[in-house]
């Protein structure tokens, strides 16, 4: 284990802050504390093992965030979270042997495109006129939506046990372009989803060795106050501020990804 000073906790609680918020509003907050706990010593797999310990409290936040303004809907939070489990203990095993740098690069191609489609899905929204009141209206969870949904989150859960970061663009696309919800619905199932499918990772992460707990439990209490942070403004602010800060960090990790 490298040796940790307090700073270094203080640093740690810190970046979770930040990172606990764009994760909860869109994602992406992984690639700032990766890197970071690598730069203070620890092994690539560690570090993604310890991440496990910070998201995992980070969501289990926002999960009551948004229980607080009334949003909730545990049955189809459950029955999602329930098709990334599969991928999700494979993804983690593979994720205690590989570091993955191919992966990053083939999610930042990923990120563009979805970038590029919600930007035109956007324009022709906007063509055909504002919904009533001015707000996105959600589209009617059909059947065929709703096992599109489940099928594409099968994947994602591999992923997401894999390495993580960026996860939550991946589950906003599914729920969002894939099953038709509203962008603030979407977040409140998304902290469901991969606060499930962490807490499995992180079981396989742990049983490996490669989780160091207590600089995991000083990034976990950042991302835990940027997690409330996050459901708070995603409630309050709504679809055009979450809009806005998915574009700004789907742009900024896939620059970083592929570069």
């Amino acid at each position: 284990m490298p040796s940790f000073e307090i700073w270094h906790y203080l640093l740690l609680a810190g970046l979770g802050i930040v990172a606990g918020t764009l994760n909860v509003l869109a994602g992406g907050g992984s690639l700032l504390t990766l890197p970071a706990m690598v730069f203070l010593g620890m092994d690539g797999p560690v570090a993604n093992g310890t991440n496990r310990v910070a998201i995992s409290a980070q969501n289990l936040t926002a999960i009551t965030g948004f229980r607080s303004k009334g949003y909730s809907d545990f049955r189809l939070s459950f029955s999602l979270a329930l098709a990334t489990l599969p991928g999700a203990i494979a993804g983690a095993w593979l994720g205690t042997l590989v570091r993955g740098e191919m992966f990053n690069r083939i999610l930042g191609v990923i990120l563009i495109a979805v970038l590029v489609h919600m930007a035109i899905e956007r324009w022709r929204k906007k063509k055909s006129g504002p919904s009533a009141g001015g707000k996105e209206n959600a589209e009617p969870l059909s059947r065929k939506r709703f096992w599109l949904g489940h099928l594409c989150l099968v994947g994602i859960g591999f992923y997401g046990g894999f390495i993580q970061a960026g996860v939550g663009f991946l589950i906003m696309a599914a729920l969002h372009q894939v099953m038709g919800l509203d962008l603030v619905r979407v977040n409140m199932h998304k902290v469901f989803i991969i606060c499930f499918f962490t807490l499995v990772a992180l079981i396989v992460f742990a049983a490996r060795g490669q989780v160091l707990w207590i600089p995991g439990l000083g990034l976990a209490l950042g991302n835990s106050i940027g997690g409330w942070i996050g459901s708070q403004i995603s409630v309050n602010k709504g679809e055009k501020w979450i809009r806005m800060a998915l574009y700004v960090a789907l742009s900024v990790m896939a620059v970083k990804l592929l570069f």
